[in-house]
């Protein structure tokens, strides 16, 4: 391990990141070094952590085929330390970073992630990500019922829900009307029905008026998060299906605890996120000094 350490902390409407470069592919990103960078107490503290690496020197044969489009991979992991497909927010940060480094120069670019390809741009203060085709969990059910899945939340009855895949898994969650979003126990990861064999974030939404939603999200692997990127993406488009208008064009607000999120729908089921992305300090630290928290 290199006897120092360089990194960025980073974040996206609150939800935050640990970056380390690693512009030589030799540093690598194990699940205990991830756990113990974002732990809040004995490291730097975040919601995850992303390797910033070329992508032509990844060992992943897939994701170093996406080196054509895409010179940078985000190599990322929850603060669990389980390798995640991408992160909605996390790309916006990882574009920020390459932007300041000179690593990426133009107003559009690529990035590898494992969930493919995604293209970026700038967005006023901040960026746009298409974040590419999504589909349902169980698009039959969700035709017939327009639920697939089942969710418990602090012991209750379930709730209906709607299963989004946007590379990374989310199941969405409408709240009836006599439900506050804010009373909801998120302490523990909700039940989930079926249960998802690689788990699955959820998303607890909120109607606030024509394109506008307010969203609280339990993140897999981490717990509840300040923001969800794709889960804000997962909100809309399930809003969108329910409402029986998924049409091209259409924009939402997404409100989370963090701030806002815009969310685009495009064509062919595709989907834009758009929001701020901050740096906010670097540093240097000594990885002996790293401990992985006790778990309780």
């Amino acid at each position: 391990m290199a006897e120092r350490l360089s990194f960025t902390k980073g974040h996206g409407t609150e939800n935050d990141f640990v970056l380390v470069p690693d512009l030589d592919g030799t540093l690598g990103l194990s699940s205990s070094l991830a756990v113990a960078l974002a732990d809040r107490r004995t490291g730097v503290g975040g919601d995850g952590v992303i390797r910033v690496v070329p992508t032509e020197l990844v060992e992943d044969a897939e994701v170093r085929a996406q080196a054509r489009g895409a010179t940078w991979f985000m190599d990322y992991r929850n603060a669990d330390g389980s390798v995640s497909e991408m992160c909605g927010n996390g790309t916006r940060v990882f574009a920020a970073f390459l932007r300041r480094e000179g690593l990426e120069t133009a107003d559009e670019f690529s990035i590898a992630t494992r969930a493919g390809v995604k293209h970026v741009r700038r967005d006023g203060e901040g960026f746009a990500v298409d974040l590419g085709p999504w589909r349902l969990g169980d698009a039959e059910s969700a035709e017939r019922d327009g639920f697939d899945a089942l969710v418990h939340l602090d012991g209750g009855d379930p709730y209906s829900a709607l299963t989004v895949d946007l590379g990374n898994p989310h199941t969405v969650v409408a709240l009836p009307e006599q439900v506050e979003l804010d009373t909801i126990d998120l302490t523990a990861a909700p039940a989930v029905r079926p249960d998802p064999p690689q788990g699955t974030n959820v998303e607890l939404v909120r109607p606030m008026g024509p394109g506008h939603v307010a969203l609280r999200v339990h993140e897999r692997g981490v717990g509840e998060t300040r923001s969800c990127g794709s889960g804000a993406c997962a909100a809309a488009i399930a809003t969108s299906f329910w409402a029986g208008s998924l049409d091209t064009g259409a924009t939402w607000l997404v409100d989370v605890p963090g701030g806002r999120l815009t969310v685009r729908l495009l064509p062919e089921h595709g989907v834009e996120l758009a929001g701020p992305a901050v740096l906010v300090a670097d540093g240097v630290l000594d990885p002996a000094a790293l401990r992985e928290p006790a778990r309780a």
